[in-house]
């Protein structure tokens, strides 16, 4: 189903009015198109083992390139107890995960590169890489995350599909998780006028199964993305890191039937983490799928009863410049070397303030006395040697065991 060109017109023009100039696709000054050796040392390097999106960024700041960083993996995971050598990506592994992903049709989008949504850049665990079907030019316009129950009513799911078509007709587009009920009628909405959907598994594998030709239509309209390897199927633990991605992209998120333990609201609160509105659609209080948009409205989000709601949240946002994103080129010279004396003393200060409960970073550095580089290269080595885990609100803890 493609596009009525009136509509993308129309859009194009309500976009112009409320965000002039955003949706056109703007190189940064520090963005960089990878080179095909760089973009599989970042594939390496995100796929190797300990190294999640927070720590692959720390890596590039302190090594300056992706190779250089893969290289110093080992000995830095050695440096913060771990016992057994760590896994890092081969280059065949990276080489074969390219290479399927240009066989599905997908294209490797970098975090610094031109294209890479802005918004999304900002967050502070962006996806290092994302794996784009469909049309990417739809990632650099403004978007809003409509999402909800899977088990939705019929009116939320009529809603769901009238709010993203206004959404869209107002040169908006609309980001969701492709799942069922709400998210699926907000897809359906605005395939006139592009849509998203955030996969949580590779982005060529359809989750339900019973969305496979929407999602036909999404790609062939829009866009689908993930931070995932193609040909992954989708876990319990893929969908909250699914969810991040959804708020990431948006501006805001609109929920609009959900549970009050749904995956639903822990996208609200990643939205409101990253410093997103969020918007509510009020309920009958008999029916149990409204006690999440409930729960928001008292905890101050936006009582959403249609576009209007939205677009006046909005559009002061809308008309100041997007958030700046990750404009470092990683190409820059490594800092100096750290006094290994220095790092000695400090791994066992740190270690020593640290404990299963997280503590701020800022506070480790505060009471030990410590530089941040210094402080930060002992988290990276415990966090390398799988003993450290990274937290919202730039907390570390240690795990057990």
């Amino acid at each position: 189903m493609m596009p009525h060109n009136g509509n993308r017109r129309a859009a194009d023009r309500q976009l112009d009015r409320l965000c002039p100039m955003t949706h056109v696709r703007v190189m940064d000054e520090g963005t960089h198109i990878l080179s095909a050796a760089e973009r599989l040392d970042w594939l390496r390097l995100i796929r190797s083992e300990n190294v999640g999106p927070r720590t692959f960024f720390r890596l590039l700041e302190r090594f300056g390139t992706a190779a250089a960083a893969i290289e110093a993996l080992p000995l830095l995971a050695k440096q913060g107890g771990r016992a057994r050598p760590i896994a890092v990506c081969s280059k065949a592994a990276a080489e074969a995960e390219a290479a399927a992903a240009a066989k599905a049709g997908c294209s490797l989008l970098a975090a610094i590169e031109p294209g890479y949504p802005r918004s999304l850049a900002a967050i502070d665990d962006a996806p290092p890489i994302l794996s784009v079907r469909g049309n990417p030019s739809l990632l650099g316009r403004p978007m809003v995350a409509v999402v909800g129950a899977r088990n939705a009513s019929l009116n939320g799911r009529n809603f769901a599909r009238r709010l993203a078509a206004d959404l869209g007709r107002n040169g908006l587009v609309v980001v969701s998780g492709l799942a069922r009920g709400i998210d699926a009628a907000a897809h359906e909405g605005a395939l006139a006028t592009g849509t998203v959907a955030v996969m949580a598994g590779g982005v060529d594998v359809v989750y339900p199964p019973e969305n496979d030709r929407l999602y036909g239509d999404v790609v062939a309209t829009g866009a689908a993305l993930s931070e995932m390897p193609v040909g992954t199927q989708p876990q319990a633990s893929h969908f909250p890191r699914r969810n991040r991605i959804v708020s990431g992209l948006a501006l805001g998120v609109v929920v609009v039937e959900a549970s009050v333990k749904s995956g639903s609201l822990i996208t609200a609160r990643f939205a409101a983490d990253q410093g997103r509105e969020v918007f509510a659609v009020p309920g009958s209080p008999l029916d149990p799928r409204a006690q999440g948009p409930n729960d928001l409205l008292r905890q101050g989000a936006t009582l959403t009863e249609g576009v209007d709601d939205v677009l006046r949240v909005l559009e002061n946002l809308l008309r100041r410049p997007l958030a700046e994103g990750r404009k470092e080129g990683f190409r820059d010279p490594s800092p100096p070397p750290l006094d290994e004396d220095e790092l000695a003393k400090a791994r066992t200060l740190v270690l020593e303030s640290l404990g299963p409960a997280p503590v701020v970073v800022d506070e480790i550095i505060r009471q030990c006395q410590l530089s941040p580089s210094v402080v930060s290269m002992v988290l990276l080595e415990l966090e390398l040697a799988g003993r450290l885990e990274r937290l919202p609100g730039n907390q570390v803890a240690l795990l057990a065991g």
